[in-house]
């Protein structure tokens, strides 16, 4: 059951809880006996807001096995195959909204158009992604040539020098998916720096986190009957090793629609 080991199986199963606040260690000792792994390391799978892979099975029964004693202690879980979790997101990319009274409605750049109504929507998650860029930089300075100064008696003799310093600088880029009852398989993403906030004002100022807030705010309103979740807004680690930061947060999206639509504790389809 180990998540870090390599693949072995082409059908393996992961096993993934939702957090729980009143985590104490009785709670941690029986989950650690269920998933085999150390008190220390379960404490740390039962911390924190974002859903949590505490098991990885190379069956589906295993897995249902490990699923079943730990909705018996009381976590929230749910089980599904790896092609299910690591399978590359279906979403409209959004470039406009316009808000109706029955929903919104979002275009892309090429034109095209897909509307959620507010009875329809099911969910939606606000999140942050952080990447890294780094960059060099070179910069040319004269430093003093200590062997020729004395050969020539103590005149300074200076020689030209290269630096190169590798900088690296944190970008993040905040989103949003929307997700409809309607169509499980695919959501509506919006992303701050590739989305035409004129449509929300006649001349904003810039594409800046307050605008990117301001259309959080009114998608949450113009869809009051769907959950909004925030919590990949804050500090999260890797759901899976040996992912790149939309990797997991793709996979942090699919657990938490997975939980939120209030499937049955394991999600096996293929």
């Amino acid at each position: 059951m180990d998540i870090g080991a390599p693949r072995r199986s082409p059908n393996i199963v992961y096993v993934a809880i939702l957090p729980t606040e009143s985590a104490d260690k009785s709670l941690a000792e029986r989950v650690a006996t269920v998933i085999g792994r150390d008190l220390y390391a379960t404490r740390l799978l039962l911390a924190g807001r974002v859903p949590k892979i505490v098991a990885q099975c190379e069956s589906i029964e295993a897995a249902q096995s490990i699923a079943q004693r730990l909705k018996a202690i009381g976590l929230s879980v749910i089980a599904c195959l790896e092609s299910q979790l690591r399978k590359s997101p279906r979403s409209f990319t959004a470039h406009r909204v316009q808000f109706g009274q029955q929903g919104i409605m979002f275009s892309n750049k090429s034109g095209q158009t897909a509307m959620i109504e507010s009875v329809e929507a099911l969910l939606i998650i606000a999140g942050k992604v952080e990447t890294h860029e780094s960059r060099e930089i070179t910069k040319t300075r004269m430093k003093l040539n200590l062997p020729a100064t004395l050969l020539t008696g103590g005149i300074p003799i200076r020689r030209r020098i290269t630096e190169i310093t590798t900088l690296t600088d944190v970008l993040t880029e905040r989103f949003i998916r929307v997700y409809s009852k309607k169509n499980a398989d695919s959501s509506i993403e919006i992303r701050q720096s590739d989305f035409d906030y004129s449509c929300l004002s006649p001349k904003p100022d810039s594409s800046s986190l307050v605008h990117f807030s301001e259309l959080t705010t009114r998608i949450k309103d113009a869809l009051p009957r769907a959950v909004f979740d925030d919590r990949l807004t804050g500090i999260f680690g890797l759901c899976l090793p040996h992912v790149n930061p939309w990797q997991n947060v793709d996979m942090l999206c699919e657990l938490i629609y997975l939980f939120t639509a209030g499937l049955p504790e394991t999600h096996l389809d293929s």
